[in-house]
């Protein structure tokens, strides 16, 4: 699955703790705050997630972007704390 995740993040303490997660789990930096990965699974996808809200809090602001999921377009938001997921379909 191809996963691209966009970051906007209130601390650099927490840009360096979420950029080693992505680090670990295969993400590449394509743009300043921007990484991507054309190879993880879903549940790999889905304990980056939980790693990701460990390390961040209601300031910090992430997109993920995954397709295909079932010939959807899946974006993924977490915003102050919350996620919320939106389903485009192709």
């Amino acid at each position: 699955m191809f996963v691209a995740v966009s970051c906007d993040l209130a601390s650099n303490d927490h840009r360096d703790a979420v950029y080693q997660i992505f680090s670990q789990y295969g993400l590449k930096q394509i743009l300043t705050n921007l990484f991507e990965s054309t190879s993880i699974s879903k549940k790999l996808l889905s304990r980056l997630k939980r790693d990701i809200d460990r390390v961040t809090d209601s300031y910090d602001g992430l997109r993920f972007y995954q397709y295909p999921v079932e010939d959807t377009l899946v974006i993924t938001s977490l915003k102050e704390k919350k996620w919320r997921k939106l389903t485009i379909r192709v």
